[in-house]
């Protein structure tokens, strides 16, 4: 049976305040994907997000087009051990 993993996911460009992090959210959700979205005080993005390979990979592309507004200068991720979320949030 497969793993779940966890990506970390940083992502610089015009992402804050062209509704990301919701977008980000909603796109999470519709994975079957877990964890969370913040803003983070440099103007970048930070995600922590749980699933499967397939799932990661199909969002990490997701989060390279980003919302359609704005625009995304550079994804980085880094996969690590799940952290075990129980649902996607946004936080504040």
């Amino acid at each position: 049976m497969e793993k779940k993993l966890l990506y970390k996911i940083s992502v610089t460009g015009q992402v804050q305040g062209v509704g990301f992090r919701w977008r980000a959210a909603h796109e999470a959700w519709k994975l079957g994907i877990t964890g969370f979205v913040k803003n983070l005080s440099d103007g970048s993005v930070y995600m922590e997000a749980e699933g499967y390979a397939d799932q990661l990979n199909t969002y990490v592309e997701w989060c390279k087009k980003g919302p359609g507004i704005g625009f995304v200068d550079s994804v980085e991720t880094e996969t690590c051990p799940p952290a075990g979320f129980k649902e996607f949030r946004i936080e504040h």
